[in-house]
């Protein structure tokens, strides 16, 4: 298993970072969020004046075995048919990302479609789909440790085109369940507190997602239930999972019997960046949870991490507390792909411009007026 070497940014410098934003000519405190983002950034980037750099949205598509359940609205062939159309750029996310110019990588995690060689599409494809967690686990450790491996090599190739700002997306028919299992037994919430409408389940329909999921926890944990007796000793049930405490051999158990060739790349994505002192925007609940994942493999993960906005989602709120952050923008969003996070980049964009186009009192030869 692939070992990331994270560090936590330097605080050496957050005293001058902090004395530089404090004395741009404006009241202490008075760009608000502005000045946080700025002081994040340039501690992230270990400068007084940071920048943002070719910014690359990494975009994985994946399919699920438990759509065979029928928890998703969306028919399976939905995830292949938007992936191509994510080049074409006639989709939500294309829009953005050429709007906030915004390089897409569009990468096959493990699609159930054989995509043409020269579509543009990048082929990590693990396999066809994972397995249907009801009654096994999705992933093979094998398949995780690849996947998280594809992630950091993506990273790692935009990184060297000179991006030092990436964003991640998903692409997947039913990621909303595997999602919600990751938030259940990562963050120690109760299943149905987890469960949402995702591409429109309401009413029986809904009922029956939380049923599904509910079933697959319980055959889940009659499976595997030495595997907690031998990892975490007392189980704490929190209604369909328990609370992993920190335990990385437990967290990967989950993140492979539960997960997503996509979601797996995002995690390997993250962890990577952040190992490259990269920062991170997080989109909306699938992604959230990715970083949920992350964290329980590395936590100074969080520290690279802009949170982009809060989705209408169920859960979504639910999980960004868990991790204790703040999201800069919340517009009822719930398309995923990374759109939220890119909606927010903006903001981003004007705390740097901020930190380093403002003329600080001295400069400017104003007197300070707080």
């Amino acid at each position: 298993m692939r070992v990331f070497d994270i560090k936590k940014p330097n605080s050496a410098i957050a005293a001058a970072l902090k004395e530089k934003i404090d004395n741009l000519t404006k009241p202490k405190g008075s760009l608000g969020m502005l000045e946080e983002l700025a002081y994040r950034v340039g501690l992230i980037q270990q400068t007084l004046s940071p920048q943002l750099n070719n910014p690359n949205h990494i975009l994985f598509g994946a399919d699920h075995g438990i759509v065979d359940e029928g928890v998703s609205f969306s028919p399976k062939e939905v995830t292949w048919q938007q992936m191509g159309h994510f080049l074409k750029g006639g989709a939500g996310i294309s829009f953005l990302c050429k709007q906030h110019n915004f390089k897409l990588n569009v990468v096959d995690s493990g699609v159930d479609f054989d995509f043409p060689s020269d579509c543009g599409i990048v082929d990590c494809k693990i396999r066809k789909g994972t397995r249907n967690f009801k009654y096994e686990a999705a992933i093979t450790m094998e398949e995780l440790e690849k996947a998280i491996d594809c992630g950091a090599m993506m990273v790692d190739r935009v990184y060297a085109q000179g991006c030092n700002v990436v964003c991640f997306g998903e692409m997947g028919v039913g990621n909303t369940s595997p999602s919600s299992m990751w938030m259940s037994y990562l963050g120690g919430v109760p299943l149905k507190e987890c469960v949402g409408a995702g591409s429109g389940m309401v009413g029986k329909n809904l009922q029956h997602k939380l049923d599904v999921l509910m079933d697959s926890a319980r055959n889940y944990q009659s499976t595997e239930g030495t595997f907690f007796k031998k990892y975490i000793g007392e189980e704490k049930e929190t209604g369909g999972g328990f609370v992993s405490n920190g335990n990385k051999d437990y967290a990967l158990e989950i993140m492979r019997w539960f997960g997503g060739y996509e979601m797996l790349m995002a995690v390997g994505g993250m962890l990577r960046a952040a190992e490259l002192n990269m920062v991170i925007l997080i989109d909306g609940f699938i992604m959230t949870n990715c970083l949920l994942a992350a964290k329980e493999l590395d936590e100074n993960v969080v520290e690279y991490a802009i949170f982009g906005h809060c989705g209408d989602e169920s859960g979504h709120k639910r999980v960004l507390d868990i991790l204790g952050c703040m999201p800069l923008i919340s517009l009822g969003l719930r398309l995923g792909e990374g759109s939220g996070a890119i909606c927010a980049y903006p903001i981003v964009v004007s705390a740097v411009n901020m930190i380093n186009q403002m003329d600080s009192f001295k400069g400017a030869s104003v007197t300070k007026y707080f």
